[in-house]
């Protein structure tokens, strides 16, 4: 994908927040980015240089993707290496684009995670890249909606 089809990142000013990979999300307001292609329309994220239904190499667009979704499908994961707190649920989550990504689901007990629960895209730290002139390394996950925790 060249640059020109790209969606910019915000820049990180030294000691602010940025993402762990470039071009994987913007901070502000928090999106996923992805591409879209404008002979079929088919979204994909992370972006793509070509179109993976129709095979497309031009007419590929950067785009940034809803942040709301819903659980496609999810698991709980009971077991990691040390450092990491169990339980928690990694699913697979439709976006109102079309787009299936995965990520963990957070903001209620495991118990409480249904399919087709609603969810909203929130950044969160990965690293904390204190003395680093770039700062925070940011990734992202999502919290259930509110309804599903009362």
């Amino acid at each position: 994908m060249s640059a020109a089809t790209r969606v910019p990142l915000p820049e990180a000013s030294s000691g602010s927040r940025r993402p762990f990979r470039p071009g994987l999300l913007q901070l502000e307001p928090p999106r996923l980015l992805g591409s879209r292609c404008s002979a079929c329309g088919t979204a994909t994220f992370p972006a793509r240089a070509f179109c993976p239904h129709c095979r497309a190499t031009t007419g590929i667009d950067g785009v940034a993707l809803t942040p709301d979704g819903h659980v496609h499908s999810f698991t709980v994961v009971r077991q990691a290496p040390a450092g990491v707190d169990v339980p928690y649920v990694l699913a697979q989550i439709d976006l109102g684009d079309g787009v299936r990504v995965l990520a963990q689901v957070v903001g209620a007990e495991p118990e409480r995670i249904a399919l087709g629960a609603p969810v909203s895209l929130e950044l969160a730290p990965v690293a904390d890249a204190a003395g680093q002139p770039d700062g925070q390394l940011v990734g992202y996950r999502f919290r259930v909606d509110q309804e599903m925790t009362t």
